[in-house]
């Protein structure tokens, strides 16, 4: 037998060769041969030209996807911003530049204020007599003078306090004297009936650049309503928190009250010692029995009958129309 390592004699073809070259014919049995000619003989072919869609993707891959979706935004904004807008519900329609907007109504409040009741208590009314100071300034002066302490009060309860007349309230109002005022305030704060006998206040008179706790001030009508107020429709005198001043209504300090009738020192008595105890912290108070002694917080500038009382503060007091009346009362420990 011969070498079957021997190499094919040279001009000869190897059938096994011509058996796997592409496009030869084969046997069932023969394997299939592979595309891949690895001596280079074929040409090699050139990659298929893409065009279009496929061209673009392979170019610029995912970014492609994006382009119809930003033409898509483009559009709808475009859209949005040449399309007229509806006009907000109550405003003026934007169809028209030169169109002057259509202003609407403000809307009415939702609560109307009820007209004032017509009041019938003759006990409230200022009393004739002589003419008093209606306009002042609104700035007021210092009277000069301090005092001793006086009371029994603790530290806690000590208090105190400076007198002031406003600027503009006539002399003759306060008999031409300013210190005669302050005298007058002074000796009713100090008599052992006033606040200092309920032993638990402590009063002093100071000077008005010494800190008081508040200052007792003669004031002008017009003032004493800017101040006050005017829901109550008489002439009323008050304590102002917020300033620390307590405003005596010269219309008040002038002619009284109708449940005093001519007892003057009486009634400027009362409304000195009712005015300081909102100061100190006291409300208003009711007639507690029939024909007793008015407590000094009630508001004896408008009467002693409950019923005019609760009346007069439509029922928004601690006053209850329960028929009973006192006497007039200017001391809180008399």
């Amino acid at each position: 037998m011969g070498n079957v390592n021997r190499a094919p004699e040279r001009g000869r073809t190897d059938p096994s060769v011509d058996r796997y070259r592409r496009g030869e014919r084969r046997t069932s049995a023969e394997p299939l041969a592979a595309a891949w000619e690895p001596d280079g003989t074929a040409q090699h072919r050139r990659p298929r030209k893409r065009g279009g869609v496929k061209k673009l993707v392979a170019n610029y891959g995912w970014r492609i996807y994006a382009i119809p979706v930003l033409l898509v935004l483009t559009a709808l904004v475009v859209l949005d911003t040449v399309q007229p807008k509806s006009p907000a519900a109550g405003g003026a329609s934007t169809n028209n530049a030169a169109e002057t907007p259509v202003s609407t109504p403000e809307a009415p409040p939702s609560e109307v204020q009820g007209q004032k009741p017509k009041l019938d208590i003759p006990t409230a009314e200022l009393p004739p007599g002589p003419a008093f100071s209606e306009n002042g300034v609104g700035t007021w002066r210092a009277i000069a003078g301090s005092g001793a302490r006086v009371g029994e009060g603790n530290a806690r309860t000590f208090r105190k306090y400076a007198i002031a007349i406003e600027d503009g309230v006539q002399p003759a109002d306060y008999n031409n004297d300013d210190a005669a005022f302050a005298r007058t305030v002074d000796g009713i704060l100090a008599d052992p009936r006033s606040w200092i006998g309920t032993k638990q206040v402590a009063l002093q008179r100071v000077e008005a650049n010494q800190n008081p706790d508040f200052v007792i001030s003669l004031t002008s009508t017009k003032t004493t309503h800017t101040i006050c107020g005017k829901e109550i429709p008489f002439e009323t005198s008050c304590y102002d928190k917020p300033t620390k001043r307590v405003v005596i209504n010269v219309a008040r300090w002038v002619r009284g009250a109708m449940v005093y009738g001519s007892d003057i020192p009486g009634y400027r008595t009362y409304v000195i010692n009712h005015e300081v105890g909102h100061a100190l912290g006291n409300g208003h108070a009711a007639c507690a029995e029939n024909d007793a002694p008015a407590p000094v917080m009630m508001q004896q500038t408008f009467g002693v009958a409950n019923n005019f009382v609760s009346q007069l503060n439509a029922g928004q007091d601690v006053v209850p129309a329960d028929g009973k009346i006192c006497k007039v009362n200017p001391f809180p420990a008399g």
